[in-house]
């Protein structure tokens, strides 16, 4: 199901499905949920695709930002009084 979703969605926008790796993105999005909130997975996924967007796009720069920001939810500390 995803699979196909995936390549709609691609074919609609005009993204190579080639550039979407699904498995990095939904890890991505289970780390921002359960090391901060479930309202962070979305928010988190589409900050990844704008900073892709914004070092050039492409397959590299939607790995480095999903790696970044996999990195920064696995390490989160609540900050205090939150």
């Amino acid at each position: 199901m995803i699979e196909e979703w995936v390549q709609a969605l691609c074919q609609a926008l005009g993204v190579p499905p080639d550039d979407v790796d699904v498995t990095a993105l939904l890890d991505l999005a289970r780390d921002a949920a359960h090391s901060i909130d479930r309202t962070a997975a979305p928010v988190t996924t589409f900050v990844v695709g704008y900073a892709a967007a914004q070092r050039g796009g492409g397959t590299e720069a939607v790995g480095t930002a999903t790696t970044e920001a996999a990195a920064l939810a696995r390490n989160w500390t609540r900050p205090p009084g939150t």
